[in-house]
């Protein structure tokens, strides 16, 4: 390929937003992919194998992702602790940050033979620690490169090979210039593109000004999908309720939830009847906490500090009444010494004992 997606000239010579690129480089081929209606989004210090356990609990289907897994920490650090995950929580798919080729490949490889479902290119972070590393938001400017390594990895892994990007970086945000980036990833193989529809800015700002301030350009991604519906396009940023999902779900394949999810787990217990129309078995808040506990407590048993377990748990009253002397209990109780998962227990009794009745959550 050459520098990119050929874009075709209006009788006026000029391009608008949404001129479609040459369809010669758009050639459709065979897509693998998982069921990607729902999926959580990789979010680091969030996403980590305990609170994909909750996520599980409360939903069978969707789609979970690991945090971001550097190729640094996974080739030269305990990547045991990258690798171990419970089997009960498939699908499960894993991101990886990196760029230098063949060290994804190597890493692709791992995470195919622990048994990970998917690997996922991290193109979308624009910390300035991951721009260091030369990796995340940054490649966006280097689609050449990008595409090596998902060639690179899709040599030696039969698992699906995605990624996950910004519409665009600084000012180059133009919808041509996002769309001569995914064809040039596309004529890789990628054919699964996780779109957050905000550029990134790299300089200047902070990770979660990158999140929150940058518009939000829903349309970049349903015209991508529009023009080229072989591609599956998942749709991520913004997402906060179910009745967003719905919508967006009309156009693109999949939503992906990130904050909306960590800020309010008790989300995904919707998501298998909503998203997918199958049932699950009926359970509260209180009844997922207790269960919770337990698993707490095998994992303290296995040397698990007890502030990591907890995390997930802090927003699983969200939008209750007592969500704030919920939370509060739980990170009064982590400043103790010798603390157990009782603690868990003892914050959902002040809850209970708040609320009269278990119905009312």
């Amino acid at each position: 390929m050459e520098d990119g997606i050929k874009y075709g000239k209006g009788n006026s010579g000029e391009r608008s937003d949404f001129d479609a690129p040459s369809r010669m480089y758009w050639r459709p081929m065979k897509i693998v992919a998982n069921d990607r209606r729902f999926a959580v989004a990789p979010m680091l210090d969030c996403t980590d194998r305990h609170a994909r356990f909750l996520y599980r609990m409360l939903s069978t289907r969707a789609l979970l992702y690991t945090e971001m897994i550097s190729t640094g920490a996974l080739l030269y650090g305990p990547a045991r602790a990258f690798l171990d995950h419970h089997a009960a929580l498939y699908p499960v798919a894993a991101q990886l940050g990196g760029s230098e080729p063949h060290a994804l490949a190597l890493c692709a490889k791992l995470l195919e033979n622990s048994g990970f479902d998917e690997v996922n290119l991290n193109l979308g972070c624009p910390s300035e620690r991951v721009q260091r590393g030369q990796f995340g938001a940054c490649l966006m400017l280097q689609p050449t490169r990008v595409a090596e390594a998902i060639r690179a990895i899709r040599d030696v892994v039969s698992l699906p090979v995605t990624v996950k990007c910004r519409i665009g970086v600084d000012n180059r945000d133009s919808y041509a210039q996002f769309i001569d980036f995914i064809g040039i990833l596309y004529e890789a193989g990628c054919t699964v593109f996780i779109i957050h529809a905000r550029k990134a800015w790299l300089q200047g700002v902070s990770p979660k000004y990158n999140r929150q301030v940058p518009p939000l350009r829903y349309d970049y991604v349903h015209q991508l999908k529009k023009e080229f519906p072989y591609l599956t396009v998942v749709l991520n940023g913004g997402l906060r309720d179910l009745s967003q999902a719905h919508t967006h779900l009309d156009v693109v394949d999949g939503v992906m939830f990130g904050r909306g999810v960590y800020d309010n787990p008790w989300l995904l217990s919707g998501v298998d009847r909503e998203i997918y129309q199958t049932e699950q078995a009926t359970q509260d808040r209180f009844q997922v906490g207790y269960k919770y506990r337990d698993y707490c407590r095998q994992q303290l048993a296995l040397g698990v500090p007890i502030r990591i377990l907890v995390r997930p748990l802090f927003g699983l009253f969200y939008a209750c009444p007592g969500a704030r002397l919920w939370r509060r209990q739980l990170s009064e109780s982590l400043q103790g010494t010798a603390v157990t998962e009782s603690i868990i227990d003892d914050a959902l009794l002040r809850i209970q004992q708040l609320a009269g009745s278990w119905t009312a959550f």
